[in-house]
């Protein structure tokens, strides 16, 4: 993995910090496309790493319950 991910936390504050300045109506139209464009991207990590977290808890629920599944690999 080449570059290194935020968190779910850091990416999902940022997220929010972005939402919140663009509702200010303040930025102007670059500005705006910029944070949007940045925003698509903390979302797409947000999306990712909740699809990682929910493997694993079925992972887990499914180990506990002799039904073990593992075959994935989201950049571990």
């Amino acid at each position: 993995m080449a570059k290194k991910t935020l968190n779910f936390e850091k990416a999902l504050s940022d997220l929010e910090a972005l939402v919140e300045n663009m509702e200010q109506g303040d930025l102007s139209l670059e500005e705006s496309l910029k944070h949007f464009e940045k925003g698509i991207g903390l979302t797409t990590q947000c999306q990712q790493a909740l699809q990682k977290a929910e493997l694993k808890v079925q992972e887990l629920v499914e180990k506990n319950g002799k039904l073990l599944e593992k075959d994935f690999d989201l950049d571990e």
